[in-house]
């Protein structure tokens, strides 16, 4: 499961430094960047980062917050991937009510996977050739993370083009979605407490993760 929860965070911040690449000068704008372009170099520019910053490997939690604040959450589409956690349920809940379990969904996902960033060290990620039209607005960029020990492990990443350029919307590890592993668990919250229960459940999770320290939290 850490292990797991380490590749999901390499695959969230893969678009991290995306920020950083739209305000340099050289740099193309992202939103004119093949998908497995774009994700490719900011990969490694967020790689290269956790792994020099001292602070980060120490698990300074409001450095590692403050990354994934900034520089990762606007090149996520957290709507898409709460409305497909949730599936039928989506279409159910008031627009008050999907405001509300996109937020918590967004904090459970931080909080969980944010620590991981100070378990960054030797691995390596080598991307697939792209399968995709140029017109196509929805693509699967496909890649591998080298370990030290072990066989490469595949990490795959839905993207989908938006006015702003393109967003991830779901990350596969070892096979495994991230939104399918949330969504039996939605569904079981929702059947025994409906949709303001399921708010309630991921809001107090939330507050538990975030009176631990970041290393803790992500341990869980």
């Amino acid at each position: 499961m850490k292990l797991i929860k380490q590749l999901f965070a390499f695959a969230t911040v893969a678009f991290a430094s995306a920020a950083f690449a739209a305000a340099a000068p050289a740099a193309a704008p992202a939103g004119n960047e093949a998908p497995d372009v774009l994700v490719k170099r900011i990969s490694q520019d967020v790689l290269d980062t956790a792994k020099a910053d001292k602070e980060i490997q120490a698990g300074n939690q409001k450095r590692v917050m403050d990354l994934v604040e900034t520089k990762i959450l606007p090149y996520v589409d957290f709507q898409r991937m709460t409305s497909l956690a949730a599936g039928r349920y989506w279409r159910e809940a008031s627009p008050e009510q999907q405001k509300q379990l996109s937020t918590e969904f967004r904090s459970l996902l931080i909080f969980t996977y944010s620590g991981a960033l100070s378990q960054v060290k030797n691995e390596t990620i080598e991307f697939k050739p792209l399968r995709a039209d140029p017109s196509d607005t929805e693509v699967e960029v496909r890649s591998q993370v080298n370990v030290a020990r072990g066989e490469p492990i595949p990490l795959n990443y839905r993207v989908a083009k938006s006015p702003t350029g393109w967003k991830i919307y779901d990350i596969n590890v070892l096979g495994a979605w991230l939104v399918e592993t949330y969504k039996s668990t939605f569904a079981s919250e929702i059947t025994k407490g409906g949709i303001d229960g399921l708010i309630k459940t991921l809001s107090e999770k939330n507050k538990k993760l975030a009176s631990r320290p970041i290393k803790a939290a992500s341990a869980k």
